[in-house]
Parts: structure tokens; sequence; C-alpha cells
């Protein structure tokens, strides 16, 4: 996988003047099946999240309320997305390197995955990630 699979995806909007209504489509929408949906909030000013890649995992990022910024990374190359619509999201590939950071006061940003927690999945020292990053290249 490369950042080039990674992606911006702009989801339904449903305008209505009582408010607005976004879906989210596992298989549809977001090119996996949701088997885990979990979110985080009430992230300090500075503080970053993340900070580890996935060797299967494919998840999907939406900015619910405020903003924030993921920065990708491949192994070779590094891309920043700035999130802050709650129609729009990033499709992150597995084998790729993420952190968030930037985040505003009350964000919330909601994570969409294709499978359950497995601690096994993780690559927690970006040089280990590195490593399994460019072997996969070859």
């Amino acid at each position: 996988m490369s950042l080039d699979d990674c992606r911006m995806i702009e989801l339904p909007k449903i305008h209505d003047q009582r408010g607005n209504l976004t879906f989210v489509e596992g298989d549809r929408h977001v090119p996996f099946d949701i088997k885990r949906v979990y979110y985080l909030y009430d992230v300090p000013g500075g503080s970053e999240r993340g900070g580890h890649a996935h060797g299967k995992l494919q998840q999907f990022m939406i900015a619910m309320s405020g903003s924030f910024d993921v920065v990708l990374n491949d192994g070779d190359r590094e891309r920043r997305f700035h999130l802050n619509r709650s129609y729009n999201g990033i499709y992150i590939a597995p084998m790729t390197w993420r952190y968030l950071d930037n985040f505003s006061s009350g964000a919330v940003c909601l994570v969409l995955a294709s499978a359950y927690y497995d601690e096994a999945d993780y690559y927690r020292d970006y040089a280990s990630f590195e490593s399994a990053a460019q072997a996969s290249r070859t």
C-alpha cells in the first residue's frame, strides 16, 4: 500500500431546513465492511493521538465536530489532511503510519474500522513499521 491508496471521501449530505443528515454505509461509501466504531474527544490542546500503523486494518476518520489534522506516512512519503466537515472523511489504507494533531476545542474524531481490535496488527515503533513497509514494496 502507499499514500496513493489513502484518500478523502465525500459522504452523502441530505439538506433539510431542520438540519442536514449524513450517513455512511460499509462496502459502499467506505471500501470495507465496518466491524468497529470508536471516537476520540476531549483531546487537550497541543496533544497528538495515533502514532502507529496497522498491518491489515483499514480505517475511515471523520471530524464529527471541530477540526484536526491527520498526518499519513507510508514509510516513504508523508501527507497532511485537514478534517473539518462532518460529511468528509479520510480513508486510511493498511500499512500507513498515522498521527492526529492540531485539534480544535471540542473536536470529535469518529473512526470506522474494518476489523475488531487486535493488538497483534499494530506497529507502534516507527522503525519497525518503516522496515516492514519497505520490505512489502520489494
